[in-house]
């Protein structure tokens, strides 16, 4: 087992970002790394969460502990993003608190895992694109009201169409369709793991790809 701990504490708490090699109680090397909590950064973007990917996708790590999967992101669509990056690059992940690996012993994924995450990948997708439709009605509303433009007409996120419609989406999509895997197709596309993650979910929620677990 190739194992690292990643450990998220709050900048309050005086400590610092660091990586130090343990061993656990049956002699076992792995790397233990802490991360300051940020509300304002996903874990891709963390110092050692971009780290800790980095490793996983060079196979330096097949196992990742955490304490909970709340450490492992922002908000529910992040926690399954990161969750779907490390399952598709082969790590486990064990999360103390939920008390659950998302792989078996024998490497497979964990079905009942997969399931559980499409489920509440769903719910949170819905919960997306329900914000994301009142923000357009609230965008909306001020441009008739006149405040857009007087507030420096900051523009709105890109719409699905918008997004998907990048060259380099349109060939990751083109690559998923033809049965790549997320690594492959991020690969060939030459774009980031976490951009071929959220190209697969939104064209998953939209239609223009088989919804797969």
């Amino acid at each position: 087992m190739k194992a690292a701990k990643y450990i998220i504490v709050d900048p309050l708490d005086s400590a610092n970002p660091k990586q130090t090699i343990k061993h656990n109680s049956d002699g076992v090397r792995y790397l233990e790394v802490i991360d300051l909590y940020n509300p304002d950064i996903s874990f891709k973007k963390r110092e050692y969460g971009a780290y800790l990917i980095e490793l996983a996708n060079s196979k330096k790590i097949d196992t990742l502990l955490v304490n909970s999967i709340g450490d492992l992101g922002l908000s529910g669509n992040d926690i399954i993003e990161t969750i779907e990056i490390f399952s598709e690059l082969g790590v486990n992940i064990k999360a103390k608190k939920e008390n659950f690996e998302t792989h078996n012993a024998d490497g497979t994924k964990n079905k009942m895992i997969q399931l559980i995450i499409g489920f509440m990948k769903s719910v949170y997708d819905q919960e997306s694109k329900r914000k994301q439709a009142k923000q357009v009605r609230g965008i909306n509303s001020a441009k008739e009201k006149g405040v857009y433009k007087l507030n420096g007409g900051n523009k709105p996120k890109l719409t699905y169409q918008q997004f998907i419609g990048k060259e380099k989406n349109q060939n990751c999509l083109k690559e998923l369709r033809n049965g790549q895997s997320i690594r492959k197709a991020a690969e060939i596309a030459g774009i980031s793991l976490g951009t071929c993650v959220k190209i697969k979910r939104l064209a998953e929620i939209n239609g223009d790809l088989s919804a797969s677990y």
